[in-house]
């Protein structure tokens, strides 16, 4: 697929659409879709502590409920996609918000979700939609992208860091002073810990990746410093997630650690 040069993050996702904006951007030039930076944020590189790995299992969490992609594409026009590609593992999670209303019913969010497909893979032409997960305000997790929620799917999230990484989208608009309901930072802790254990990954880490993408906060080939929970600007010039959900990443990546048993 021709690479997109030029994708505005935090837009509205499909022309017709109008009222849901899009916050997921893509990672390399083998056939995702590219974005140019927009907004100047202020870099958060992650605090220097010790990575801390473990073997895969050592310190598993359960997997949360997550309903399956068929939900939300029922009825749904489908779009042509590129082959699935796979990761060894994920190792880092990266937090979105889709920059869309927060007022909806939770009934409404499979409808939510087709917009926000139908804006990345048919508007935009991505090969699928771009987060392998989404979280409404109730807590309940949806499957993104295809290829098996238990497998490391690369997905279209982050500029230049989807290898190895997960894709978490939280269904609204999350800028400061916006409150951010328990129940979706709980589901969001939920699936980083199991992702993350599944790699034996601590949330509270320090992971090193690297970038794939000169368009991300580092030059392609360039190793950069995550907190294995992170949010989407410390790895793109964005404001997404927004600041009320950057500033729940501590208490998500505490609260992941303990589902993993972790002191």
């Amino acid at each position: 697929m021709r690479v997109l040069r030029t994708v505005l993050c935090c837009l509205p996702g499909a022309l017709a659409l109008g009222l849901l904006v899009l916050c997921a951007v893509s990672v390399d030039h083998r056939g995702t879709p590219g974005t140019q930076p927009l907004a100047r944020a202020a870099a958060m590189p992650a605090a220097a502590v010790p990575v801390r790995r473990a073997a895969a299992g050592a310190h598993s969490a359960a997997r949360p409920r997550i309903v399956p992609r068929t939900v939300w594409l029922a009825g749904a026009e489908t779009y042509h996609r590129d082959p699935i590609r796979y990761a060894d593992h994920v190792e880092a999670v990266f937090l979105h918000h889709t920059d869309s209303p927060n007022g909806y019913d939770c009934a409404d969010a499979p409808r939510i979700i087709r917009y926000l497909y139908a804006g990345q893979a048919g508007g935009r032409e991505w090969d699928d939609i771009g987060y392998n997960f989404l979280v409404d305000r109730c807590g309940t997790v949806y499957e993104g992208r295809a290829g098996g929620v238990d497998r490391a799917v690369v997905g279209a999230h982050t500029q230049g860091f989807n290898q190895n990484t997960a894709g978490i989208a939280a269904i609204g608009t999350f800028t400061q002073g916006t409150p951010v309901p328990r129940a979706m930072t709980d589901a969001i802790a939920a699936v980083a810990a199991w992702k993350l254990g599944l790699s034996g990954t601590d949330p509270r880490a320090t992971v090193r990746l690297v970038s794939s993408n000169g368009h991300s906060r580092f030059p392609a080939g360039r190793s950069a410093d995550f907190l294995a929970v992170s949010g989407h600007r410390d790895g793109y010039e964005t404001f997404c997630p927004g600041l009320a959900l950057m500033a729940e990443l501590p208490a998500i990546r505490d609260r992941a650690a303990r589902l993993q048993g972790r002191p």
